[in-house]
């Protein structure tokens, strides 16, 4: 797995660990942007849909609205706990996309913003692939080819700034180009119907602290590499390196770069 040429090793460092408020109060961006995947979806009354990664709830509860039956999963305890208080009428199971329960149940499948993080990926698409129905499409959107580098190099400089050696080897996500994505689902029941590999600069809330707070939101991966006391040390470095391509006017501003496909089970 690379990411610009860098390699992702995907069993080196401890879980991420999820603070639900944050992520509602500070990182909305992530759940609203999803919606730009309900037409691609194109979901239709009676349908059963499964949101997975669902988070905190937002997006499943949008699919919901389209008179779906849809249940929500995802892999953290927290982001369930949160969904199920946000939304009460809805239906949110703690699993791993990996290894699903379901046997041929959904009519679709939609995930935003999650897939990157699985660490067993043909697990994972083999896992959706049972859940579906023959027929059955999958919609998603995830980190693709390039994603956050900017913010990855600026990372690796701060890291390495305290002694951290090899920094490259602490990050998880799976970041594939289309063809890589591409051949990886059509060798596991799946035709790709629509691919894009597209630039999604994204500006973040709180002004100088934005940074900071989508550090503490999303950095766990450098941030569990040194000590309590250097923490706050490692991201005012990782602010400096950042600072000069990702802070304009004010607002930082991070590089996401996402792939969006619709694949059909065949």
């Amino acid at each position: 797995m690379k990411v610009h040429g860098t390699k992702i090793n995907p069993m080196s460092s401890p879980s991420q660990q999820w603070n639900s408020e944050l992520y509602q109060t500070s990182h909305s961006f992530v759940w609203q942007y999803g919606r730009d995947l309900l037409a691609l979806l194109d979901a239709k009354p009676g349908e059963r849909v499964l949101d997975v990664g669902c988070g905190t709830g937002q997006l499943t509860a949008e699919v919901a609205q389209s008179g779906t039956d849809v249940v929500g999963i995802d892999s953290s305890p927290e982001m369930i706990q949160s969904a199920r208080a946000n939304f009460r009428h809805l239906r949110f199971e703690l699993f791993d996309v990996a290894s699903l329960p379901y046997e041929a149940e959904f009519d679709a499948v939609i995930s935003n913003a999650a897939l990157h993080w699985v660490r067993d990926q043909r697990g994972a698409i083999s896992s959706i692939a049972r859940a579906l129905k023959p027929g059955g499409r999958l919609v998603f959107e995830m980190g693709g080819y390039g994603n956050l580098r900017r913010v990855l190099e600026s990372s690796y400089r701060a890291l390495t700034s305290l002694g951290v050696p090899d920094p490259e080897k602490l990050v998880t996500w799976y970041f594939p180009s289309i063809g890589e994505y591409a051949s990886l689902l059509e060798s596991r029941a799946f035709l790709v119907n629509f691919a894009v590999l597209f630039e999604r600069p994204t500006n973040l809330e709180g002004g100088e602290d934005g940074f900071a707070k989508w550090i503490d939101m999303f950095g766990k991966f450098a941030t569990s590499a040194v000590s309590p006391e250097q923490h706050e040390t490692l991201v005012r470095r990782w602010e400096e390196f950042a600072r000069p391509a990702m802070f304009r006017h004010g607002v930082w501003t991070i590089d996401y770069k996402r792939l969006r496909m619709l694949v059909t089970k065949k």
